[in-house]
């Protein structure tokens, strides 16, 4: 009989969830529409529901160990959600208690970007390194940080904010109440709001206009970028200003080895990576210059996925 664990990644806008090995390898996945649901209690109902169908899926047996979850907002230390300005529930969520109760397994609840560098440290690019961050450009933009080895949590748990960092005093409303915050400009969300504002400022046709605002995705603005569309590729040069000069500001804090951008956005490819390298160097205190790598995710699968299982695998190690 498999040994599995069940890794689950909450976003704004899917909540995506598989079993996954020791080796790391998500065998069977499936996923839900978080909007969709206007109270958390059926939200984690219709979760456990079909993280049951996942384990009756083929004919092989399934001995679950645990739960691992990465979520927006999500405290390490008490297993709950809190304010999390991406997400429609409001207040302080028990996910862990609530989990635990549907399937009588143990759980083990993470920030979804931490959830991200633990797949990086374990399945992809940052094998290896002591000190890295993984950014993952979502809904909204998460980070997590490892340094010595270990992923920062700080004194209340919620270490690691990124996109909640003000680059533009009184600049666009966020979702958190306060306004300028990173993932304002830099997320999937952000990217389509300065769409809308080039759209106001440039009299350039371009394929996006007929798109509602709703409607549009990352993916189609990079497409339309790769199609030589103006308005995407002046979109993702502002998008990448914006990241880098964040970056080369954090990188003075930290001194990471590396850096990896994960999540929707950064399927983008070159679109958001090159604009974002040139400008981190650019602003960079000398001393740091050169010294550390802005590299996309190499997490072959669902990061939030792959690393919210580790999580797990790793204690039960």
């Amino acid at each position: 009989m498999k040994k599995l664990v069940v890794g689950i990644d909450i976003g704004g806008t899917h909540t995506v969830f598989g079993l996954v090995n020791q080796e790391g390898e998500c065998l069977v996945q499936d996923s839900l529409y978080t909007k969709d649901f206007k109270e958390f209690e059926s939200f984690i109902q219709a979760l456990s529901k079909g993280i049951k169908k996942l384990t009756l899926k083929g004919e092989e047996k399934f001995n679950l160990l645990g739960i691992g979850i990465g979520a927006p907002n999500a405290n390490h230390s008490n297993c709950t959600i809190q304010n999390a300005s991406n997400l429609q529930w409001e207040g302080v969520l028990p996910l862990g208690e609530m989990m635990e109760k549907e399937l009588g397994l143990p759980v083990k609840v993470t920030n979804d970007a931490n959830a991200a560098a633990l797949a990086e440290m374990y399945y992809g690019g940052a094998k290896g390194m002591k000190n890295f961050i993984v950014l993952t450009l979502g809904t909204g933009l998460g980070s997590g940080i490892v340094i010595n080895n270990q992923v920062l949590y700080g004194h209340s748990g919620f270490a690691g904010e990124m996109g909640h960092m003000i680059v533009r005093p009184e600049g666009r409303h966020c979702g958190c109440g306060r306004y300028g915050c990173l993932e304002t400009y830099v997320s999937a969300t952000g990217i389509k709001r300065t769409i809308s504002k080039l759209f106001a400022k440039y009299c350039y046709e371009s394929e996006l206009r007929n798109i509602p605002f709703n409607r549009m995705s990352a993916k189609q603005i990079a497409n339309a970028a790769y199609g030589g569309d103006q308005i995407a590729i002046e979109a993702f040069e502002f998008t990448g200003k914006i990241l880098g000069i964040a970056l080369a500001n954090v990188i003075a804090v930290n001194n990471p080895e590396a850096i990896f951008l994960a999540g929707g956005l950064a399927k983008a490819g070159d679109l958001i990576l090159k604009p974002s390298r040139y400008h981190m160097e650019e602003n960079m205190l000398p001393i740091y210059r050169g010294k550390t790598s802005l590299h996309l995710t190499s997490v072959k699968g669902n990061s939030g996925i792959l690393g919210s299982a580790a999580m797990l695998w790793k204690q039960i190690e």
